[in-house]
């Protein structure tokens, strides 16, 4: 929905209509939120019906609950003030929404991808997009030219996330958009990592912003869910026909539960940030960890475009770990707040080990030219309090690196 237009069953929203006005947090909490004019609720009650009454024949706001539905309505507008957005989309994960922008190809169509993608970003170009026609070319953006040279007739877009998963490279949306767009092709920026708070991609040139909002946007590891955004009306069209044709969309449940965590994510996102760079600089300082990874080191190789691209660094942390995957497994098994678990972007802290979870996928090869060691631990740091998160590394690292008799 765009925010120009957010007329529905539950009133209309002025914050939505003029975004530019508001600063994020207001934004967050009011957009796509207006009162219900019927009985004065503060907040938007959860509508649940599958199918709407017509006034008369075709003489409707709503219609089929797949097609549309006041809660879906009213977070789309929402994601889309805070993307910068005429157009929001929400679908029923994030992979879902991966699908529905790969859809708006035709067979025959080529891709350029980011070497260092999600696992299942990678997968769904491999093993799908591939079945249906759809080639895909990965390229390490680290030099944006290398897009030129991995073009070909037959390329449409380029799809890239910054940072990057689990090894936090960053990509230089505005330079990639620019040779893009000189091509003719279409951006698409998965802004998971970072949320709107910290990028938004559109402003940079990006034509479409993509997320799993069942890590940041949500923040509550309790819904599934994505999103995209866009300020093209030509790609906003093919998006809303694909929404309802293929039916990936979420419950107005699911919706009114990622609306509330929207609500929060400003101030989510400055403790997220705050508490990594406490994990991130702690990590480094120890003689237990080979290497860090956190966007907002000045040793992360590309601080300065952080700086630069970025209003703040985000909660992401990956670090290898003074040893081997044995010392990786002990390290995930003695954390008392960090849960060994996979997902990110939650209130809680979470750890996981890249190369057996979430890129196992991957061939052994192809995770050791992305720099995905058996080592490397990526951390989604919480909102909890530093002290504590920085104390249950420290003694986890003592307790893994000391067992296994590891020489520092």
């Amino acid at each position: 929905m765009s925010p120009a237009n957010t007329t529905n069953a539950f009133g209309t929203s002025r914050v939505a209509a003029e975004p530019q006005q508001y600063g994020f947090g207001t934004l967050a909490i009011h957009a796509g939120a207006e009162p219900d004019p019927a009985t004065g609720a503060v907040i938007p009650p959860l509508s649940l019906s599958t199918t709407f009454k017509q006034r008369a024949v075709g003489d409707f706001v709503y219609e089929y609950s797949r097609s549309d539905n006041p809660n879906r309505s009213n977070l789309e507008a929402a994601i889309a003030a805070l993307e910068h957005a005429k157009h929001g989309f929400a679908f029923s994960s994030g992979s879902a929404t991966t699908a529905t922008v790969l859809n708006t190809l035709a067979p025959g169509s080529h891709v350029i991808s980011v070497n260092d993608v999600y696992g299942g970003t990678h997968r769904y170009l491999n093993k799908v997009a591939h079945s249906m026609g759809v080639e895909t070319t990965f390229v390490d953006l680290a030099d944006v030219n290398n897009i030129r040279d991995a073009m070909r007739d037959n390329t449409r877009l380029v799809w890239i996330e910054t940072p990057t998963n689990p090894t936090l490279r960053l990509v230089d949306i505005a330079a990639v958009s620019e040779i893009a767009h000189e091509a003719g092709l279409y951006v698409i920026v998965d802004n998971t990592f970072l949320s709107p708070y910290f990028q938004t991609p559109l402003d940079l040139g990006a034509d479409v912003v993509v997320h799993s909002a069942t890590k940041y946007l949500n923040g509550h590891s309790d819904v599934v869910m994505g999103v995209a955004a866009t300020n093209s009306d030509a790609l906003a069209s093919k998006l809303r026909f694909l929404q309802n044709a293929i039916g990936a969309v979420p419950s107005p449940f699911d919706c009114y539960q990622a609306q509330r965590g929207l609500k929060t994510l400003h101030l989510r996102m400055r403790q997220h940030a705050e508490n990594a760079q406490s994990v991130a600089e702690f990590l480094e300082a120890s003689p237990l960890v080979d290497s860090v990874i956190y966007p907002g080191l000045e040793s992360h190789p590309q601080h300065a475009l952080a700086k630069r691209q970025m209003r703040g660094f985000g909660g992401m942390v990956s670090f290898r770990i003074k040893g081997d995957s044995s010392t990786a497994d002990r390290f995930l098994q003695r954390t008392h707040l960090f849960t060994l678990a996979e997902s990110l972007g939650g209130v809680e802290s979470l750890a996981e080990l890249p190369a057996r979870m979430t890129h196992a996928g991957l061939a052994p090869e192809e995770r050791h030219e992305l720099g995905i060691s058996d080592n490397l631990i990526r951390l989604s740091v919480g909102v909890e309090d530093g002290e504590d998160l920085v104390a249950d590394i420290a003694q986890a690292l003592q307790s893994a690196v000391a067992e296994n008799k590891v020489r520092i």
